[in-house]
């Protein structure tokens, strides 16, 4: 009896401890959760909507109107191409993910060549942070929490 009691509250005992641990896994902390996108120079884990990423790349780059239709326009081409390369299944994985790279890298460049000498100063500032952030999530650097940002499509 006195046996199986303490077998209870030890079992207790290991999921009482345990159950925060894994409820910590499934929750980014709070600060995460609430981090606004500027944080993250812009980008966003996952898929973001073009018209969205504008309005973050308008408030960091100061953009004009004129710039933000062009830059909309850039990222719906993008988002529109990645989307037709993910349903063609008779591209094979590792090439379609170097077709995505040389995606991404047309529309960086074609939205770098709508900004004045400031704006490409600050695009060029973010595009080395976005860099960094995946060279760390590449090789698995604990050090950086942040979620880096994928091509968009």
């Amino acid at each position: 009896m006195i046996k199986q009691s303490l077998l209870v509250l030890v079992a207790a005992g290991a999921l009482s401890i345990a159950a925060p641990f894994a409820a910590a896994q499934d929750t980014p902390p709070a600060d995460q959760q609430s981090q606004p996108a500027h944080e993250h120079g812009g980008w966003h884990h996952g898929q973001m909507d073009p018209a969205q990423r504008t309005k973050e790349l308008a408030k960091h780059l100061n953009l004009t109107t004129d710039q933000q239709t062009k830059v909309q326009d850039a990222l719906q081409s993008q988002q529109s191409q990645m989307q037709s390369l993910r349903q063609d299944t008779s591209v094979p994985q590792q090439d379609r993910r170097a077709k995505m790279m040389d995606i991404h890298k047309n529309t960086d460049s074609q939205i770098r060549a709508l900004l004045d000498s400031n704006q490409q100063k600050k695009w060029d500032e973010m595009q080395a942070k976005r860099e960094q952030r995946m060279e760390n999530h590449h090789h698995g650097d604990g050090s950086n929490q942040q979620a880096p940002p994928p091509s968009q499509q």
